[in-house]
């Protein structure tokens, strides 16, 4: 049974309308005007269910409806109108499935309870469903529905296979996606320009990049959308030289780029930290006029600090009229890996709006510049404010945690997030967890959660063999590198790290020496010089020194601190003075400032009794202003890190500490005295 329609002089007709039935609607005047659009954003619009309307509504009801902004009033809406008999036509049920399937305060389940008492919905009815599932993370079954229609020969346009193949791009089915091509193909659709573009469009997120270019290639005709949808393509799968090989063309075929090609191509210049392409992107948009929207600021402003240009980019954020959270976050994010993180914390502090991935950005920053103990404390002030954290926050954390020795904030992230599974589990997270339970000594709890991964990764083989060998597992570390070679995963540079500090902490000189020589033979990875650092740490431990001075002479590239240091320590422990002493001017020369390496030259000449060496080592120091940089120690109380050091006054409760210390020390006194008594 059709939907009545209501009389005609109840009705305005506009025929261009895709219902293309009788309906509530006058055509809506076009006499807008447009200014050119300056280099200034202008304040971001924000699109709703009914945005850009071709039509205007006249009967009150339905003005009611395209003013609903919640279910609630929906639904009284829908009430009135049932009980006047115009719920049951075509184009009112359309704006409520509309208002349900797409706006922001829609209810998807609602909409297809509608959708159900729909004995024939029109093309656009369907439509709406499938995009509404798009929208709100139901790709799946907005594919079932286009198939819905494929079975109940429905009738579709060009918008019915643009939406289906979206369902496809969302949940990966290349499969799928193929059907709605073929399906396209026999109707005749995909020679339609929005077709054409949809399903390139599709390709290229699927990662089919042949596939969308010989669909490009075929075009006869090119708009603005295809180029730009073929030059998106290659931005997202990284091939940027081509994307700006298509921007060429297209300019050379006359075709006008908009936003989003610029933004685009904004992108490919700040991932090949190409500059002076980017500044001549800039200019072309200012020469084009192209409209400067919000989105397009930000890209240009994360372009500069991509390319280095902090200060531009900085000027540029000033400048700006008008900023969303994007544009805080493009220059905090900037300033913390720039590790200019004063900076970064001062915006950081006056972003009026702060959403998680501005909160990720700054808490990176910190773990990512040997500051964990901040990291970590802005995560509880994140948590405090009531935000849930992503998986890329929890890392950063897990990695902080692993930097600071902190435990007990560790085991609380994998309880309260992994346990519950408040957070998806995933391989990096159970890498970061595996990582962090390493460093902080639980070697056996990072083992067991590598044993119980449905999948791993380099990085978990690395993690675990790199664990093991720091925690002098050397045969459980090489027996891991065994299976993993056995499974044909290939080791990378930081797998060899693990591998030979195993060897070296075992003594195991011949294995060592096998390992090193087949990273090249074999696996085709040059070492570098910490993979030399290691080699030379583990001939020196076995006391063959002279060999490892001797590979050091061999190093094709220039010691650093690691090999002269590993160099410097076998000495001390086999008392070679004379090697020790140059090892020791060698990191001196590196680094002149570093207490440490004056400290171990002068315990090497005290063991050997070169007394002399010693004072000279002293004056050394005192002539140039160096002093031993003060040992400390670091204690966790309820997942907070505390700090001391010799005679250290700093923490904010010394008094009550050297009180307790007071205490035991007494109380040791007088179990010795007791001790002496009963003897």
């Amino acid at each position: 049974m059709k939907l009545p329609t209501l009389s005609p002089s109840k009705l305005l007709v506009d025929h261009r309308h895709p219902f293309n039935s009788l309906r509530f609607l006058v055509p809506k005047s076009k006499s807008l005007s447009f200014c050119p659009q300056q280099l200034s954003p202008s304040p971001p619009s924000k699109p709703s269910w009914n945005s850009n309307p071709t039509f205007t509504i006249t009967n009150p009801l339905l003005q009611l409806l395209e003013q609903c902004t919640m279910m609630s009033q929906l639904k009284q809406i829908q009430a009135h109108m049932t009980r006047i008999g115009l719920f049951f036509h075509i184009f009112p049920v359309s704006r409520i499935v509309s208002f349900c399937a797409l706006s922001p305060s829609g209810d998807i389940r609602y909409a297809n309870l509608v959708f159900n008492q729909i004995p024939h919905p029109n093309v656009y009815i369907w439509n709406t469903m499938i995009r509404g599932y798009c929208k709100t993370q139901n790709p799946v079954v907005g594919f079932g529905l286009f198939c819905e229609m494929v079975r109940e020969s429905a009738d579709m346009d060009s918008r019915s296979f643009v939406f289906a193949l979206k369902a496809c791009g969302l949940f990966m089915g290349v499969r799928e996606g193929k059907s709605v091509h073929c399906r396209a193909w026999k109707m005749g659709f995909d020679s339609k320009s929005l077709v054409r573009n949809g399903l390139i469009h599709f390709y290229s997120v699927s990662g089919d990049l042949e596939c969308a270019r010989k669909l490009f290639d075929a075009c006869s005709e090119r708009d603005v959308v295809t180029w730009t949808t073929m030059i998106v393509g290659y931005v997202q799968q990284n091939d940027h030289d081509e994307a700006v090989r298509v921007f060429d063309a297209m300019v050379l075929h006359d075709v006008a780029p908009n936003e989003i090609t610029m933004i685009a191509m904004l992108s490919a210049c700040a991932h090949k930290r190409d500059l002076d392409l980017g500044k001549s992107m800039c200019k072309y948009v200012e020469k084009k006029n192209v409209d400067c929207s919000l989105n397009l600021m930000n890209a240009i402003m994360d372009m500069y600090v991509k390319c280095g240009c902090l200060m531009t980019a900085r000027e540029f954020f000033d400048e700006m009229d008008w900023k969303d959270v994007f544009s805080w976050t493009i220059m905090i994010d900037g300033y913390a890996k720039g590790g200019k993180l004063s900076l970064a914390r001062s915006l950081f502090d006056e972003a009026p709006v702060k959403n998680i991935v501005c909160w990720n950005a700054m808490i990176a920053g910190y773990s990512q510049n040997n500051r964990p103990n901040e990291a970590i404390r802005l995560f509880r002030d994140m948590v405090g404010v009531g935000l849930v954290p992503i998986e890329a926050t929890l890392v950063c954390v897990l990695s902080a945690c692993a930097q600071s020795g902190s435990l007990d904030m560790g085991r609380w992230i994998h309880h309260y997030y992994a346990h519950q599974s408040l957070i998806k589990s995933s391989i990096v997270l159970s890498n970061a967890l595996i990582d962090m339970y390493a460093k902080c000594g639980c070697i056996y709890t990072a083992e067991s959660l590598f044993n119980e991964m449905p999948e791993r990764d380099l990085v978990s083989w690395n993690s675990m063999i790199v664990g093991f060998a720091d925690h002098g597992h050397e045969s459980k570390a090489l027996m891991l590198f065994e299976n993993m070679k056995d499974l044909g995963i290939n080791p990378d540079g930081i797998t060899f790290i693990g591998v030979l500090s195993a060897c070296s902490h075992g003594g195991l000189v011949t294995k060592g020496r096998s390992y090193f020589s087949d990273m090249e033979k074999i696996f085709g990875l040059e070492p570098k010089v910490e993979h030399y650092a290691c080699m030379i740490d583990l001939l020196g431990r076995a006391g063959l020194i002279a060999e490892a001075y001797e590979l050091i002479e061999k190093m094709p590239m220039e010691p650093d601190e690691a090999a002269w240091g590993a160099l410097l320590n076998a000495c001390r422990m086999h008392g070679n003075a004379e090697l020790g002493k140059l090892a020791a001017f060698k990191l001196i020369d590196i680094d002149p400032g570093d207490s440490g390496s004056y400290a171990l030259l002068a315990n090497l000449c005290a063991a050997k009794k070169l007394w002399s060496d010693v004072i000279s080592v002293r004056s050394m120091m005192k002539e140039k202003g160096i002093k031993k940089t003060p040992g400390h120690s670091s204690i966790e109380v309820e997942g907070e890190l505390h700090e001391f050091s010799v005679a250290d006054k700093s923490h904010p409760r010394y008094k009550d500490v050297y009180r307790v210390l007071d205490e035991i020390v007494l109380q040791s006194i007088l179990v010795q005295d007791v001790g002496y008594e009963s003897g």
